[in-house]
Parts: C-alpha cells; sequence; structure tokens
C-alpha cells in the first residue's frame, strides 16, 4: 500500500491471493485481508494504517471544500431549535418530556407530577442526562429506557462505540443513585416483572445475535439470572415487549418470514409460556391482548395480512376480525381499553383508523390535512386513553403533533417543528409521479421543488432509495434536503420495489429471487425523470446507505454514466462472501431476504450476478463517496474498504473516490445531532463540488 499524499495519489490496498471454492466455481479475492482476523477487535497494523491512509485522502480532498461544508452545516443547524423539547406526556401520575439544551448534542429526559404548578420548577426531577452521559465519548447511544409500573425505578442501556453491545444500568428516581447491578452486552427491550422487583432482557451472543430472554432480579449477581427462553435456530432474534394492557409479557422470536410468539404473564414471567401458535414457515403474526382475548395480526392467508381473534386459553385458533384486503395493507394494531388503532396502507398513503371491539364494523379512519404525508401514532403509554398522540408530517410540512379526541374525531395541534432561521411551505411543491418500469410496473416517486423549478432538464436532481426489508421510505420532512432543493436541486424518492410502500406484494417483488427489480425501479426511474425534464444525465445524483448502498454499488456498475455523483453510506456490497459466511452477525437471519448461496447453487448464481463487489468492471464510474464505521456490526467496516479498493484497481477514469471510516462509531455514523448534521453537510458539499456548485 502507499500513501504519498505529497504526490496527490490515493492511497492503493495491497493485493493478496486468496481463493474460495463453492459449487465449482473459484472466486478470487485478493483484498480479503482487508478483514481482520481478531475481529470485531480490529487491531491488524495494516489494515487500520489503510484505512487511516483513506481518511487522510477523504481530508485531502475534502479540506479544499470545507468551506461549503461549514455553510451547510450552518445552515442545516440554523434550521433546528437547538433549546427544544418534545410535548410532555402523561403516564400514571407523571408528566415525561425530553429537552434539547442550546449547543448540546444529547438530550436530557424530564418528568414530573401531573398535579404540580406549571410554574413549578422544584418539581421537576431529572431523569437520565445523556449530556453527561456522553461526556469525553467519541460515540454515545442511549438505547432502551424502561420506567418500572411503580414508577420509582428507571432502566436504561448505553452503547458507547457504536457496536451495539449495551450495558444496561438501573437508576432509583427517589434518591438519583445507581444501584450496584450492572448488565454488559444486552441487546434488546428491559422490560419489568409487574411487582418492579426484576426485570427481563436478551444478551447479545458472540455472532452479535440475541438468542435468548432472561430474568434479573435487582440486587442479585447476574450469573444467577434466570434464562427463560433460548431460541435453538441461529437464524431467528429473540425480541422482547409487553403488551398495552401490559399484562403479558411478549417474547417473539423470528427471521425475516416466519415468526412465534409466547407469552409470559408479568406478574410471574417464570410460568409456563403460552405459545400463540407454533412457527410456520412464511408465516408471521403479531399479537395484542384485551380481558382475556388476544388479536393476532398475521399474514396467513393474505399478503397484506388480517386481524384474528382468540381466546387466550386457545391461542392457536383464529378468528378473522378483518380480512385481509389488496387495497388495504395493514402494517399495525395497538389495543386500548374501550377501542383498538389499525394502522396502514392504502395506495403507498399512511391510513389510520380507529376500531371498536363490539362493533367490527365501525370504521374511523382520522382525516388529515393534506393529500400526501405520513402519519403514525406517537407516544401513548396508558391503557385507558380517550386522546391518542399523533405524529404527522409531509415533504413541504414540518413535523406535527397532534391529539386526537377519538370521540370528538378532532385534532388539535400540540407542536409544530420549528424552523429558527425561516421556512414558508409556500416556497415550494411536493409531488408524486408514477412511473413506468421496464416490466410495465409503476413505481411511485416523491419530488419537492422549490415553486420556481423549470422542468427544462437544465438542474440537478438527486434520487434517494431504499428498497429492501419491507421498509418504506415515507415522503416526510427534512431541514437538510432544503439545503439542496435551494440551491436548485429537485429532491426526490424512488418508492421502489423491496420496501412495503405500496402492500406486502411490493416487497415481496424486491427480494430473493426478484432482488434486481429493485436495481432496475431505480435506474427506469432516473432515466424517466431525465424525459420529463426534471433533470439530464450526468447532472442526476444519487444515494442510499446499508442495503441501499447495496442498491448505489449495483446501479454504478450498471448504468455508470447516467449519475454524476453518488454517495454511498455504510454500503452492503460485498453480499456474495457475506451470505456465504454463516459465522458472520447477520448472515443465517439474512438467508430468507437474499437466499442462501452455501446450499442453494441458483441463490449462489443469482447473488453473484448482482453483488456490487463482484460485479465491478472494467469501466468509468462516476465521482463516488463512500462510508464505513470500524465498529459497524450490521455491515461489517470490510465491505466498504475492499469495495473501494476493488474500485480503485478496475475503474479506468479519472473521477475521485472518497472512503471515509467512522474509526469510533458504528452504523448509524457519529451520534451527536450536530456531528450527524456535519456528515449530511460533507455528503452534500461534495455532491454539491461535482455538481459544479461548489463556489
Amino acid at each position: 500500500m502507499t500513501n504519498d499524499q505529497s504526490s496527490a495519489m490515493p492511497p492503493i490496498a495491497e493485493q493478496r491471493a486468496y481463493s474460495a471454492k463453492w459449487h465449482g466455481k473459484t472466486l478470487e479475492d485478493p483484498w480479503n485481508w482487508l478483514r481482520d482476523k481478531g475481529y470485531p477487535k480490529v487491531t491488524d497494523k495494516k489494515v487500520l494504517s489503510y484505512l487511516e491512509a483513506e481518511n487522510d485522502w477523504f481530508k485531502a480532498n475534502m479540506g479544499a471544500h470545507e468551506a461549503l461544508t461549514e455553510t451547510l452545516f450552518e445552515e442545516i443547524k440554523g434550521r433546528i431549535k437547538e433549546d427544544d423539547s418534545s410535548v410532555p406526556q402523561k403516564d400514571g401520575d407523571w408528566l415525561y418530556w425530553v429537552e434539547y439544551e442550546k449547543g448540546a448534542q444529547y438530550k436530557k429526559w424530564y418528568r414530573k407530577p401531573v398535579n404540580a404548578p406549571a410554574d413549578d420548577k422544584s418539581a421537576v426531577e431529572l431523569l437520565i442526562d445523556e449530556v453527561a452521559l456522553a461526556e469525553g465519548k467519541d460515540y454515545f447511544r442511549l438505547g432502551t429506557l424502561s420506567v418500572s409500573p411503580d414508577h420509582n425505578l428507571l432502566a436504561y442501556a448505553v452503547d458507547d462505540d457504536g457496536s451495539e453491545h449495551f450495558t444496561a444500568r438501573i437508576k432509583d428516581l427517589r434518591s438519583g443513585e445507581l444501584l450496584d447491578d450492572i448488565i454488559p452486552d444486552t441487546l434488546s427491550s428491559l422490560v419489568w416483572r409487574a411487582d418492579s422487583k426484576a426485570f427481563l432482557y436478551g444478551l447479545v451472543n458472540d455472532q452479535w445475535r440475541t438468542d435468548n430472554a432472561r430474568l434479573h432480579v435487582l440486587g442479585t449477581p447476574v450469573a444467577d439470572d434466570v434464562e427463560l427462553y433460548h431460541e435453538a435456530d441461529e437464524g431467528f432474534r429473540v425480541d422482547i415487549g409487553l403488551t398495552s394492557s401490559e399484562k403479558y409479557i411478549v417474547i417473539a422470536t423470528g427471521d425475516h418470514e416466519t415468526s412465534e410468539i409466547r407469552l409470559l404473564p408479568t406478574d410471574n414471567p417464570q410460568a409456563e409460556p403460552i405459545l400463540v401458535s407454533a412457527r410456520k414457515k412464511g408465516r408471521e403474526y403479531d399479537v395484542e391482548e384485551r380481558d382475556g382475548t388476544l388479536y393476532i395480526l398475521t399474514n396467513d392467508d393474505h399478503i397484506n395480512f388480517r386481524l384474528a381473534s382468540a381466546d387466550i386459553a386457545e391461542p392457536d385458533k383464529w378468528t378473522s376480525l378483518i380480512e385481509g384486503s389488496d387495497d388495504f395493507y395493514i402494517t399495525g394494531m395497538t389495543a386500548f381499553k374501550n377501542f383498538y388503532v389499525i394502522d396502514g396502507r392504502k395506495d403507498g398513503l399512511d391510513e389510520i383508523q380507529i376500531r371498536y371491539y363490539d362493533q367490527p364494523d365501525r370504521v374511523e379512519p382520522v382525516v388529515f390535512p393534506e393529500a400526501s404525508y405520513t402519519a403514525d401514532l406517537g407516544d401513548n403509554p396508558e391503557w385507558d386513553m380517550a386522546v391518542l398522540r399523533m405524529s404527522y408530517q409531509s415533504m413541504i410540512t414540518p413535523a406535527t403533533v397532534y391529539d386526537y379526541d377519538v370521540a370528538a374525531r378532532s385534532l388539535t395541534t400540540l407542536k409544530v417543528q420549528e424552523i429558527p432561521s425561516g421556512y414558508n411551505a409556500d416556497d415550494y411543491r411536493a409531488e408524486r409521479v408514477m412511473i413506468s418500469a421496464r416490466d410495465g410496473v409503476q413505481i411511485p416517486v416523491s419530488i419537492i421543488t422549490r415553486k420556481d423549478f423549470q422542468r427544462d432538464g437544465s438542474a440537478p436532481l438527486h434520487l434517494y432509495g431504499y428498497g429492501a426489508y419491507g421498509m418504506a421510505i415515507p415522503p416526510g420532512f427534512s431541514v437538510g434536503r432544503l439545503s439542496m432543493v435551494d440551491r436548485g436541486f429537485a429532491f426526490a424518492i424512488a418508492h421502489i420495489r423491496g420496501g412495503d410502500d405500496l402492500g406486502r406484494q411490493w416487497y415481496l417483488d424486491g427480494k430473493l429471487t426478484k432482488r434486481t427489480n429493485t436495481f432496475n425501479d431505480f435506474v427506469d426511474v432516473a432515466k424517466a425523470l431525465v424525459d420529463l425534464g426534471y433533470t439530464s444525465k450526468g447532472r442526476l445524483t444519487a444515494s442510499g446507505g446499508s442495503a441501499g448502498g447495496e442498491l448505489i454499488g449495483a446501479i454504478v456498475n450498471s448504468d455508470p454514466d447516467l449519475w454524476g455523483a453518488v454517495v454511498a453510506h455504510v454500503p452492503f456490497v460485498d453480499v456474495l462472501n457475506t451470505m456465504l459466511d454463516e459465522s458472520l452477525p447477520l448472515t443465517p437471519g439474512e438467508w430468507p431476504e437474499w437466499g442462501n448461496p452455501i446450499s442453494d447453487k441458483a441463490a449462489f448464481d443469482l447473488i453473484a450476478s448482482y453483488s456490487p463487489y463482484d460485479n465491478i468492471k472494467r469501466q468509468a464510474y462516476p465521482p463516488m463517496m463512500v462510508t464505513a464505521g470500524l465498529n459497524d456490526p450490521r455491515v461489517t467496516y470490510w465491505e466498504p474498504a475492499k469495495w473501494v479498493a476493488k474500485l480503485r484497481e478496475y475503474k479506468t477514469d479519472d473521477n475521485v473516490l472518497l472512503l471515509k471510516t467512522n474509526m469510533g462509531a458504528g452504523h448509524g455514523g457519529k451520534s451527536g445531532r450536530f456531528d450527524s448534521l456535519k456528515e449530511t453537510a460533507e455528503e452534500f458539499a461534495f455532491i454539491l463540488w461535482q455538481m459544479g456548485m461548489a463556489d
């Protein structure tokens, strides 16, 4: 490897012979050595030296645009109310909320008695001070946070290196003291026993998989904790939750296509678990409970899910309450004492329905003020609620918090996201266009521009996509995006297959044997936006992260001349090698998403045909910016590192290629709110530089 900055040459990773045989084929991988053999600890000096050299190259190139980055950062920061707070929410005898202080990277969590006078500052209690907990750390993330049923104790978990290994602690809210109980390496919710003397949690194993649910009694050694459930299938993950009634703890286990749920009484979690229904491959379900009746959301007889009920004494005998529908995709059900809420999507648009236990035909959709938006239930911690907290936004409407009076069917605005530097929604236009993919399927695209935007092909357009795991990308509001739009960009979100934007089939049509639909959709959307005059070839830029980074890797291989610049964040680009290595943290659980190339030659051949790393060609590539996290357990750092190293060897152009590895962070990049904004500013500065708009 060379790293001679004086010659203005990028670092070149050495090649070492390495090969493996699968299904009669030999895979050559001369950059395999970039995976430290001691991972998750990375101590190999040559590996670290290469990553640092790439970081130096990133700084050397982006340093010339530091002023632009800083300008963008200050713009975005100026749209954020620094001393902000959430709307307090009642839970029992307390009101809970969070606040940011001016200049602070992290939040503070507070509460006060419901009956305390509004101006009585002495009644306010500081629960968690993230600012203090993060002091001196390069990375900090507060994971789960759970107040005990008697509201006297607080369980919380912290990750301070980005590895997503959380350490759980307990705080006595009466004294403010931390208890001696410390549980490292958790990766789950912390769910209290009804008597507030114990809680359930899950440990991460050596492969970063949560395969267990354990019970810790306060004041006892962690070594004495009881394992209440252990999952034998290494492809399944264990999650711990709580029904809205708080009568049952939910032990859910599953992969990307199959689930299985057990219920434990919150007052006796060591009782014999209630198995709701044994796992059946391809069937998913969730469970709520009310007065001994279970409510099961499942895809067993319709791809868009149905809602069924069952007596808890016979939990696997299900009777339909809401049949599955081709038109309405049910995404969630939340039970309350006197009604329940159905979350879903109709024609890709969020819909929230209020329904009633004793009136099955009574359906009350919540009516929102815009034709295109995203909305969901907010924080609603109590069982007996008459007014529901809801969240709402659109591409031109800042985040809004509503209270919805269920009886009156009326919305009350509690808070609208404040934009201190000023914002006028009338200056912008939001559109939703349908674009025909190469197989004739209509792909929805959400676009925001300024009102004076001209569709004459002269403007740049930034296209964002994800397209995996059934995760929809909602057309929400972004203060960062405005910096691009105000400079003349159109900003578009392609709702490509692989997400579930248009229903569950939309997801299934972008996974396994249909995976390439995702990449084709994105390219077809881009070409159509050119044809429609939103931009022109070479004036298109694109970005995606994680599985969306795989998307970026695929489209620069297939259509490199279409893009003026691309950004790939923690990209999942070494798909074939990762899916062939079952020792890696996520691999066995990912086979239902991508296929198992170990046992299935057809899956091997298909993944080999699109895996970005394996399909790099000797051709010109667009300018590219790539990020990685050294401690990332989801997309391991060597995937983007190997990809960049191979691109340097193969690409035939002189376009800039940059790799930035966060040496003290993981999958989500830097953790502080301003540090995160700075990384957004870097991305935008790179794109503007490549579009000739850096001045």
